[in-house]
């Protein structure tokens, strides 16, 4: 059994009541609200005393959500009844943090309350587009059509973050084996030339030296730089978290060389194509730059849209207002013209996404064709210059023994 904390209404009374109810799931802790004549209105499962792993493994997924909302839109299309989909979504889940999510957005809706109602208690679950889709669909009587929107959008910016995360992630991985290949070949090999030359009675080349004293700092104060190193990572970690930190890191994607155009393609994509897809769906236009901005993920991004939000507000257009901004490519801003004069501003937006899509594609690609020479070329530098530091004076100390020889 476990436990579930709950916050729920006496039907009798009509008072507001929190406590503690123990049951198999979820759902059945609803139940029994309603056997004891309450409302349910939230209800979580207590994890107190749960460790960081078992949190970790309670975690949702951007695969979870894409794979529940692929199966409730298929379901709500082919014309089953709302609380059919969403028991049948619960049987083919496969993730039991998701299975969880969906028993309680069941007893909701069967308590009375509509499907965006259910999902607005979990946040981190469904962001303010998901709920924004959510409740046009059910306004408008076209939640199958909203649900499609959502999965085909969900899977195009997790395939993007994909992409970017594999570019990325291939790069730092050739740059720790430079890492371990130095630290070994200074650590295991310079000291020996160290020994070689100090038997007979030499002094180290200028290369040599410098490699030979930073093996002896490493060796002798390896648990200082540890140390150092760890309440840097540790500081580092909290100073994100600040409002400082958060904007720092915001614009270092927007600004980083190499990367920096890839991120301007992948938050123009996913503000042009989350803007299309409110707007398709019958959502203000006020509405959809206050969401899209949320949706960026970029606090800066967030910043130049709502500024857009207030230029509308004030009368001026869309396109006109994405116009000369520091963040928003000219391409947006031309395709919402045209579908200002052409009536169809989410049409263009949807090709204006498609586009910078494409463009990303093309450019991720491009960078990890060109990136792994590059960093050989850096590893083969770096290594080079250790060799010769090692090899050099060994190869002089021979030439010198010969000739001692002779």
């Amino acid at each position: 059994m476990k436990r579930f904390i709950y916050k729920a209404r006496d039907s009798k009374t009509g008072e507001m009541t929190k406590g503690v109810i123990q049951a198999e799931n979820e759902r059945t802790a609803g139940k029994l609200l309603i056997e004891q004549g309450m409302t349910p209105d939230r209800i979580d499962e207590d994890m107190s005393g749960v460790g960081l792993f078992e949190r970790f493994k309670n975690k949702i997924t951007m695969k979870d959500r894409i794979v529940f909302t692929r199966q409730f839109a298929t379901l709500i299309g082919a014309g089953l009844p709302l609380s059919n989909s969403l028991r049948t979504v619960i049987e083919q889940t496969e993730s039991k943090p998701m299975q969880k999510v969906v028993e309680s957005i069941l007893v909701d809706v069967e308590a009375g309350k509509t499907l965006t109602q259910a999902c607005e208690k979990y946040p981190d679950v469904f962001n303010k587009v998901y709920i924004a889709l959510l409740r046009a669909g059910e306004a408008s009587g076209s939640l199958d059509l909203s649900l499609k929107r959502l999965a085909e959008q969900q899977e195009k910016d997790n395939a993007m973050i994909s992409k970017i995360r594999g570019a990325l992630v291939y790069p730092a991985i050739i740059l720790l084996v430079i890492i371990a290949v130095l630290v070994f070949m200074v650590l295991m090999i310079v000291p020996q030339v160290q020994s070689l030359y100090k038997d007979i009675g030499r002094a180290l080349p200028w290369a040599t030296g410098a490699l030979v004293s930073l093996a002896n700092f490493l060796v002798a104060s390896w648990w200082l730089v540890t140390i150092l190193l760890g309440v840097a990572i540790y500081f580092l970690f909290q100073f994100r978290k600040t409002t400082t930190g958060i904007e720092w890191a915001a614009l270092a994607k927007l600004n980083v060389p190499i990367f920096k155009t890839m991120f301007w393609r992948l938050y123009n994509s996913r503000f042009a194509r989350t803007a299309s897809n409110l707007m398709s769906a019958g959502v203000s236009i006020q509405d959809t730059l206050q969401i899209s901005a949320e949706a960026m993920n970029n606090v800066v991004l967030e910043k130049e849209i709502k500024e857009v939000s207030e230029k509308v507000k004030q009368g001026k257009t869309l396109s006109s207002s994405l116009k000369n901004l520091s963040y928003i490519l000219p391409l947006v801003p031309q395709m919402a013209s045209i579908g200002e004069e052409s009536g169809k501003i989410d049409e263009m937006l949807a090709k204006a996404a498609q586009v910078y899509e494409d463009e990303l594609e093309e450019q991720i690609r491009t960078i990890s064709t060109l990136i792994e020479p590059v960093l050989m070329v850096i590893m083969a530098v770096m290594v080079g210059f250790i060799i010769v530091a090692v090899l050099f004076p060994i190869y002089a100390f021979v030439k010198d023994l010969q000739g001692i020889m002779l």
